[in-house]
């Protein structure tokens, strides 16, 4: 009897495999990526090189050099990290607050209303890249007027994800075609306005920063807080309710959420295609449902994508320049995202298609 117990408990204690990365260990490690995509980014630009970005750092280098990193470089490093955190973030918010794996800001209505505001403010010339201040205004108004707009067509079915992901297409669309409206209203204005329909990075100051991180930090923190009733949202509205959960509170605070970081980021950098509805699923791949660790996972990996989109952005515009013979190529960064993003949303959809999502 002794020999057949501990026999029958060997396999037991041998199955035990310890856990060889649990939630803080993966969330120290997308530290460590997102230091190393900061990185990339500050040395990608064609000049200063890297060897000039180091001595800048340790006290060396020539003012021209020095003015380029510190004020240039850097706070472009800072708010592309700063807008993908926030956009990560928002696209896990919508997701889990409506059910749809396929929900984003890009197609919600809520980063076109916010790039219809900041476009309308352009070109009526009450703001520009020269006034962050009012185009994060600007923003944040068409980005509650697009999720609004949702709201009211949706009505009760916000808990409908493929309704809700029809009225989302819908809206998106009516507010890409005012975008549009307004392009021909204000031709004139038409450099500028390109740069927040397809995201930029370039020419990002001390300003957009400093106007940056205390929104994305508020609202980061608001969302956080909502990592409870989310997780019963995504359980679906019958039994959040059963849970005690006031569904319709919790929506709509998730909802605002992710419009406030949504508009924030759209102000700093314009509009960066599919970051938020494409890294919300890595997000969930890597940490799990339990949004109180992969909320904060979401804003890591949203940074990290966003920089390293930027870094590869300009180091495709070196190549590009030196194979070209151009003095000046820029690939704006929204370029890179929505073309790598648009082949990962098909994997995506194929997936969900055949329910492995």
């Amino acid at each position: 009897m002794t020999v057949s117990a501990t026999t029958s408990a060997r396999p037991r204690r041998e199955g035990r495999k310890p856990t060889a990365f649990g939630p803080g260990a993966k969330l120290g490690l997308l530290v460590v990526l997102v230091a190393v995509a900061a990185c990339a980014d500050l040395v990608a630009g064609r000049s200063p090189t890297a060897g000039e970005v180091w001595e800048v750092f340790t006290g060396e280098g020539d003012p021209t050099a020095r003015h380029v990193v510190l004020h240039l470089r850097v706070p472009r490093t800072l708010v592309a990290l700063g807008a993908g955190a926030s956009l990560g973030l928002a696209g896990l918010l919508l997701q889990s607050a409506l059910r749809n794996p396929l929900a984003g800001p890009e197609v919600t209505g809520v980063t076109p209303g916010a790039v219809l505001g900041a476009v309308t403010a352009t070109g009526l010339g009450l703001a520009g890249w020269d006034s962050p201040a009012a185009v994060v205004v600007a923003a944040c108004l068409g980005g509650f007027a697009g999720a609004g707009l949702l709201w009211l067509l949706a009505g009760r079915h916000t808990g409908d994800s493929e309704q809700t992901a029809v009225y989302g297409v819908l809206v998106s669309a009516v507010l890409a075609g005012l975008t549009s409206i307004v392009l021909l209203v204000a031709p004139g204005q038409i450099g500028s306005i390109v740069q927040w329909l397809i995201g930029s990075t370039e020419g990002r100051v001390w300003e957009h920063w400093t106007l940056l991180w205390p929104w994305a930090l508020v609202w980061t923190a608001a969302a956080c807080l909502l990592a409870a009733p989310l997780t019963l949202l995504r359980c679906g509205d019958e039994q959040a309710t059963a849970a005690g959960l006031t569904v319709g509170r919790a929506r709509a605070a998730a909802l605002v959420c992710a419009v406030a970081l949504t508009a924030g980021a759209v102000s700093a950098v314009g509009a960066l295609g599919f970051v938020g509805l494409l890294v919300p699923h890595l997000a969930l791949a890597v940490f799990g449902a339990d949004l109180r660790v992969t909320l904060p996972g979401a804003a890591l990996v949203g940074a990290v994508v966003v920089c390293g989109a930027d870094a590869a952005a300009q180091l495709f515009s070196r190549v590009l320049a030196e194979g070209l013979a151009t003095a000046r190529l820029v690939v704006p960064v929204g370029a890179l995202t929505t073309c790598v993003g648009a082949v990962l949303l098909l994997v995506v959809a194929r997936r969900q298609g055949s329910g492995q999502v």
